[in-house]
């Protein structure tokens, strides 16, 4: 990649080591300046495309008036849940184990 873009500065570099927890002894200094220098250009080409567009255009819209309406409707009495499944005891389910050993 043509390094035609501003490259950064030793004070910088520094900077990047301290934040990363790296320590000059432990990178090759050059490479790693080359490394960041690319990165940088990454950002130049970047900047090149238009952003402009709204990126919430892509997603289709929803109206409120295609919404259900907010209505409060009677729920099921406890004759009709317990007929659901015969594992009904004292208001609640029975379901099987889920945490331990088969999970």
């Amino acid at each position: 990649m043509a390094t035609q873009h501003k490259q950064i500065d030793q004070q910088t570099l520094e900077n990047l080591l301290y934040l990363s927890r790296l320590s000059p002894e432990s990178t090759d200094m050059e490479t790693l300046k080359k490394q960041v220098d690319d990165i940088v250009g990454y950002f130049d080409i970047l900047s090149k495309y238009d952003d402009s567009e709204n990126p919430y255009d892509a997603y289709p819209s929803t109206e409120a008036d295609k919404l259900r309406g907010d209505t409060v409707v009677e729920g099921l009495e406890m004759a009709d849940v317990k007929k659901v499944s015969k594992d009904f005891m004292d208001g609640y389910f029975q379901v099987p184990k889920v945490l331990g050993e088969g999970a």
